[in-house]
């Protein structure tokens, strides 16, 4: 059996850092491609990771677990910090609305989809806090959590805005509302 190549890259070999991209490259690649938003920031993250790997070569113990499962959870962690960073970050100013924004379907050469466009128009109808709530969690894919924070509202309020604003946007689309979905409005 052939040494650990995270043990070596502990140890200074510089062909170990080489083997490390060719044998995880395409593991940690299809991972940051999943959890992030473009190509661009993918490719950010993909050193990030490796840069990760490589500081964090000295603590691997293979009586843990496989080098894959170690990288990969460096990975994983990396990519959420990644996530985390850029939901606190907006990606549009707070006055713009859902209305505003662009609902392209895929293989449309960006046509406008007519249910994006209709579910955009109901949720104009909406308050402006259900508003506010539903484009944080739809456009930025925040937690209700996450939400709660960014907005100072307290996490109940941020449930009832968007559980509300939901059940609303459904009743304007006329989504059936007949099926027991479990809790009422």
């Amino acid at each position: 059996m052939s040494e650990s190549v995270l043990i070596r890259i502990a140890r200074g070999d510089p062909a170990a850092v080489g083997e490390c991209i060719d044998e995880f490259g395409s593991l940690v690649w299809s991972l940051a491609r999943r959890l992030s938003p473009n190509r661009a920031d993918a490719e950010d993250a993909v050193q990030e990771v490796f840069v990760d790997v490589w500081k964090s070569a000295g603590r691997f113990d293979p009586s843990q677990g496989s080098e894959k499962v170690f990288v990969a959870m460096i990975a994983r962690r990396r990519l959420i910090d990644r996530l985390r960073r850029n939901a606190a970050r907006p990606q549009f100013a707070p006055e713009e609305s859902l209305e505003d924004a662009g609902f392209a379907s895929p293989g449309t050469g960006g046509e406008i989809s007519s249910e994006a466009e209709r579910a955009a128009q109901a949720v104009a109808q909406l308050g402006q806090e259900q508003q506010r709530v539903i484009g944080l969690a739809v456009l930025h894919g925040l937690s209700h959590s996450e939400i709660a924070q960014q907005t100072g509202l307290p996490l109940g309020t941020v449930k009832t805005q968007m559980r509300r604003g939901i059940l609303k946007v459904r009743e304007i689309l006329g989504i059936d509302l007949g099926r027991d979905d479990g809790g009422g409005p």
